[in-house]
């Protein structure tokens, strides 16, 4: 088996001194197994997940392609105490960005001390202006956050992004957990790896938690677009995990500001709703009067609050990347501390100077758009030519209030099986936390790989793949 070596940025097995030995066992099953061995496992590991469905699609290839999510059959290990920092840090920033989303849709005084600008808030195109005085459940905006993380050293882990509008991807961290298991059993006997199949019922959990009070018993749903989205895996895994109905646009009706689901035993209250909808597409009255995905009357339901929402209308200005440079500062005002997960620095680029900084320094930095995901629209200015760079320039000038830039990141690197043997690949990490009555998480989160050597982008759709995340116990 060709050796394993390390290239630019942190290496995960030159960790803490309490997650060696994991990585030294590791590597002496990978090297008892043998590379043929190890090849075929990650081909039964393709093969189960494309049999069972656990696909996404990837559009712009003649209508969309599906694809089985690569799987890399190395795990990566996160000792105890790093995960308990983690924990500390996510916990932290979930409860700023939910005292931040409260605020903006009540007394605005963030806005008011000036500790954030109203300009880039107020007129951002996630900030909806109806949900202003309307009470959520429990205070609570972002029921279910995905925050990315990259490590850069041994004690240095950074938030790259906030997920909180639809965050997706907590199937594929159970997945690969339950398909690893299946192809190395004999690895968990010889590490203490933390559970993490718990995830459906602190979901469930949390999700009961926010339901309105005409009931001691909820009926929740999982709303889908339907099964052409690019997650609807994910959509059906999730309902069939917390005993929800799966549920499209069509199936449900409002009738004198209650919702109910359409069932052949008739109409059924329906008390919360997980959306993977965007907010556009929830309710044609009150947002994009062409969507055919949502439910009429929905958004009165909520705002009079006979239906809960998971997460709630307007979350997605608090993972605007144009707010993202504030939430340190979110952090200090409303909780008096300081950030425990450091941000990425960021450029503003509607501020002049730093839009100038970075069209001066394209070459050296990465800038995504502000509101983009699934690592569209952003170049990588090191890996970029000078033609793709002085096109992305012009479309800087002609909008810069639309983009962020941040400086070209070390991104860790973990062991991960390819073509030509072992080899190094950039990695983050996306933990998943919930919050009803408290906040929780289960161990870990879903690494993404960037399988394609040298590449920082970790997105499926973009080529990366994904593996399972062992968070050792003491």
């Amino acid at each position: 088996m060709r050796a394993y070596s390390e290239c630019n940025g942190f290496d995960d097995p030159a960790a803490a001194d309490a997650a060696r030995p994991a990585w030294a066992r590791l590597t002496r099953w990978m090297r008892d197994t043998g590379m043929p061995a190890l090849a075929a496992k990650q081909e039964e590991a393709r093969l189960a997940f494309y049999r069972e469905g656990i696909t996404f699609a990837v559009y712009g290839e003649g209508g969309g392609t599906e694809r089985a999510i690569p799987f890399d059959i190395i795990p990566r290990i996160i000792t105890a105490a790093e995960w308990a920092h983690l924990q500390r840090g996510l916990a932290q920033r979930v409860q700023a960005l939910n005292l931040f989303l409260a605020d903006i849709y009540g007394p605005q005084r963030i806005i008011r001390d000036k500790v954030a600008p109203a300009e880039g808030i107020l007129d951002n195109s996630q900030y909806r202006a109806g949900m202003k005085g309307v009470k959520v459940p429990r205070g609570v905006y972002g029921a279910i956050c995905g925050i990315d993380l990259v490590r850069t050293g041994e004690q240095e882990f950074h938030v790259l992004e906030d997920n909180l509008r639809v965050p997706s991807g907590v199937s594929y961290m159970l997945e690969n957990r339950r398909i690893l298991s299946w192809l190395a059993p004999d690895l968990f006997e010889h590490h203490r790896v933390a559970p993490i199949g718990n995830y459906p019922d602190l979901l469930d959990l949390t999700l009961r938690e926010l339901a309105p009070s005409h009931t001691d018993d909820p009926t929740v749903v999982v709303l889908t677009p339907g099964p052409f989205n690019s997650a609807y895996f994910e959509h059906a895994f999730l309902a069939q995990s917390i005993g929800a109905e799966l549920v499209e646009g069509q199936d449900l009706f409002v009738d004198a500001g209650f919702l109910y689901m359409k069932t052949i035993r008739g109409p059924q209250r329906v008390d919360v709703i997980y959306r993977r909808i965007d907010d556009d597409f929830l309710d044609p009255r009150a947002f994009r009067p062409d969507s055919m995905l949502g439910v009429p009357g929905l958004f009165e339901a909520i705002r009079a609050g006979n239906v809960a929402l998971a997460n709630a209308v307007g979350t997605g200005v608090a993972d605007d990347k144009s707010v993202y440079p504030h939430v340190p500062d979110m952090i200090r005002y409303y909780l008096d501390e300081d950030a425990i997960l450091p941000n990425v620095p960021t450029y503003t680029l509607s501020d002049p100077k730093q839009c100038a900084h970075v069209l001066a320094n394209l070459a050296e930095l990465v800038v995504k758009e502000a509101q983009g995901a699934g690592g569209y629209g952003m170049l990588i200015g090191p890996k970029a030519s000078k033609k793709e760079r002085e096109a992305f320039a012009e479309r800087i000038r002609a909008n810069p209030d639309k983009y962020i830039a941040q400086p070209t990141l070390a991104l860790s690197t973990c062991p991960t099986l390819v073509d030509e043997g072992v080899a190094p690949r950039h990695v983050d990490l996306r933990p998943y936390v919930l919050q009803g009555s408290t906040i929780r998480m289960v161990p870990g989160g879903l690494t993404r790989v960037a399988l394609v050597d040298g590449s920082l982008v970790v997105n499926s759709s973009q080529g990366g793949g994904t593996k399972d995340t062992w968070v050792l116990q003491d």
